[in-house]
């Protein structure tokens, strides 16, 4: 990677920093919510799919754990929001901004480049959190279903989750090779592994499908979820972080080494 190429410019001054950050997120807010359709395409589709699950079958339970399918489906799909907006919408948006040019005209702004990537990134983080506080109302006021067990574990597993899914969203954008593969080969990758990995039916640990799956971090953060939401004993959810933090990391070692503003050719 040349020097040309070097991911950031700028440095960090402190608390200073701050407000140029949280305008420059504001931005990015008001371009999220000035496209209202696909804001609530984006935010509602975990919601509409615990409405459907918690209608028909929220009194049932979960055969390999002692909670039933209301206290399972809500912090899987809260697992989901984060995943979705951090991977999922972050990687094709990212792909996007640099095949029409967006990200190199980042270059020639006036503000350090890390603000501004900065920026994206807690966009997206802020619109995972709101669907996670959607899902969570939603389960408590019209389902019955009980906040987390372990508060304070429950928002590790949201803040390593929101860290490491959008270095894996910013690393795997670099491995897209234009603006029309983005949608499928992020998309199919992602809802693919999401299925496989217990997000509309639970999948017992120890079997075929839990071992392979068992490989990616999606199905980890699933499970971190559900555990420390309902404080299932015998549990813990310090492997499931651990190997999301590790993808987290592999992720951004993958986007140093990869990462371009100018839009790829050929």
């Amino acid at each position: 990677m040349s020097a040309a190429e070097t991911p950031v410019k700028g440095s960090f001054r402190g608390a200073s920093d701050l407000p140029l950050v949280a305008r420059q997120v504001r931005f990015e807010q008001l371009s999220f919510w000035l496209n209202p359709i696909g804001a609530l395409l984006t935010i509602g589709f975990s919601v509409v799919f615990v409405v459907i699950f918690l209608s028909t079958s929220r009194n049932s339970t979960v055969s390999y754990l002692p909670i039933n399918l209301g206290q399972y489906y809500v912090p899987a799909f809260a697992a989901y929001g984060v995943m979705a907006a951090c991977f999922n919408v972050l990687a094709i948006s990212m792909v996007n901004r640099r095949e029409m040019g967006l990200l190199k005209r980042l270059r020639l702004s006036p503000l350090p480049t890390w603000m501004l990537l900065a920026a994206i990134f807690i966009n997206w983080m802020i619109i995972a959190l709101i669907q996670v506080v959607l899902l969570l109302l939603v389960g408590h006021f019209g389902y019955s279903v009980h906040g987390p067990h372990d508060v304070g574990m429950f928002l590790l597993v949201l803040v390593v989750g929101m860290l490491s899914f959008t270095a894996i969203g910013v690393g795997m954008s670099t491995l897209v090779p234009n603006a029309d593969a983005a949608g499928p080969m992020v998309s199919l990758v992602f809802f693919i592994l999401v299925a496989l990995s217990g997000l509309y039916f639970p999948v017992k640990a120890g079997s075929g499908l839990a071992t392979f799956t068992g490989l990616f971090p999606i199905r980890h953060m699933i499970l971190a979820m559900v555990y420390t939401f309902n404080g299932i004993p015998g549990e813990s959810v310090w492997n499931d972080l651990l190997v999301i933090a590790v993808w987290g990391a592999v992720a951004v070692f993958v986007s140093l080494r990869r990462w371009t503003w100018s839009p790829k050719r050929g």
